[in-house]
């Protein structure tokens, strides 16, 4: 019986070649283009989250900047200048079990970096151990900075790769242990953090502690960066951003409603916000992905339909000779099975691979953005357990898409049948 059911679902296709062919192609365009819409989508994602998560960082930062109003005497546009005070605070009894790892950094000095004759541009910056971990630096050679180069004062520095590749050609790695000189002073060289070809970067860092005894003697400081300990959701992010400025904002005569005296960026709610965009997209990704493939079911139903009323005299004959009306049922969602598996995994294969195409031509393509390249696509590829799913989606669907024509043709009296044109 089986047997029978095959020969003569693969009579039907034969002998309507033009119809399989368009149902065919409904099924395999609507499981492609929702896996290509998921591998572009996914790829697109992972670009976002790589690329981001090179700068943004679990650590707030605190910069002083211009106020935008007049304050107890005091104009707008006034200069908001941090100092050991704003540590003290940061790090007093009040944040206590809220507030950890407090760091601060110095303001930087412009400097002409010398070896052998070599001249480059540089920016020295003072710094502590933890600025590493806080704002993600990578190292491509050497180490950072450490607890001992604070407490020595010693004359370390750590230079850029662009910076080092300019005065040692190679291996950026060449350069440590060389001394450079800034002006007056010379450094040791005993890292180099990472740096594309495109990078402006210019910072170079030297002890917190070193830059303090050179250059700058007073208790200024340009940042505080610290993690914290309790705030989860954005709400309470901002909760504690507000409460947290208020008495900077106190000690240092800014208006409480002025939002420009303090620079605060956030690295938690920046994460917050990039988790929440990702969701946004996948969701908008997937709509877009069910909306292609019930495009797809709808051309599948509709060319069902068509079949059913196009074989209505074909259905009367095969009644009229003894047929009983479950087999004529069982012929149509077999026949809608066998369409809808074949040409469903025929899409499934062709999304996989055109994912893979994107992979090797788009993906392995990086956009200038000016300071930094990046790109726009990685691995935009779809789970293996996705596109069966999706597949076997649109199977279960193209058959029940089969069993209501089915039904009615199952049920049409042979005499009907016979004068259907």
């Amino acid at each position: 019986m089986r047997i029978e059911i095959i020969h003569e679902i693969a009579s039907s296709l034969r002998n309507n070649k033009l119809r399989t062919a368009l149902t065919g192609f409904a099924v395999s365009w609507g499981i492609f283009l929702l896996i290509a819409l998921l591998g572009a989508g996914n790829g697109l994602m992972n670009s976002f989250s790589g690329n981001v998560e090179d700068y943004i960082s679990q650590t707030i930062t605190v910069e002083g900047w211009r106020t935008s109003k007049p304050y107890k005497g005091y104009k707008d546009g006034r200069y908001i200048q941090l100092d050991q005070e704003d540590v003290t605070y940061t790090k007093g009894d009040l944040w206590e079990g809220v507030i950890d790892n407090v760091t601060t950094t110095t303001s930087s000095t412009s400097s002409t970096l010398v070896l052998d004759g070599k001249t480059v541009g540089g920016w020295l910056t003072g710094a502590m151990p933890r600025h590493q971990e806080q704002f993600k630096i990578k190292m491509a050679a050497g180490r950072f900075l450490n607890p001992d180069d604070i407490t020595g004062r010693r004359k370390v520095i750590v230079i850029s790769g662009s910076q080092a590749r300019e005065l040692v050609p190679g291996d950026v790695s060449n350069i440590l242990g060389k001394w450079i000189s800034a002006g007056p002073i010379s450094y040791q060289v005993v890292g180099v953090y990472h740096t594309d070809e495109s990078d402006f970067r210019r910072s170079t860092y030297i002890p917190y502690s070193t830059y303090k005894s050179i250059y700058d003697k007073s208790d200024k400081i340009e940042s505080i960066s610290f993690s914290v300990n309790g705030p989860v959701t954005l709400e309470e992010h901002k909760a504690f951003e507000e409460e947290y400025s208020l008495g900077l904002k106190r000690k240092h005569d800014i208006a409480p409603d002025d939002r420009m005296g303090l620079w605060i960026r956030n690295g938690y709610t920046d994460n917050l916000e990039m988790n929440k965009a990702s969701h946004i997209l996948s969701i908008a990704l997937w709509i877009l992905g069910i909306l292609t493939l019930i495009s797809g079911i709808v051309g599948v139903s509709n060319i069902m339909l068509i079949t059913v009323k196009e074989r209505t005299h074909e259905f009367g004959i095969r009644k009229a000779i003894g047929a009983r009306p479950g087999a004529i049922l069982k012929l149509i969602i077999a026949e809608s099975i066998c369409i809808t598996a074949v040409f469903g995994y025929v899409g499934m294969l062709m999304g996989m691979i055109a994912c893979q195409v994107m992979d090797k031509t788009v993906g392995q393509k990086a956009v200038d953005i000016g300071f930094e390249k990046i790109q726009m696509l990685v691995n935009p590829t779809v789970g293996l357990d996705v596109a069966l799913e999706a597949t076997l989606l649109l199977i279960i669907a193209g058959t029940l898409a089969g069993i209501i024509p089915a039904w009615k043709a199952a049920r049409v009296k042979p005499i009907e049948a016979l004068r259907a044109e």
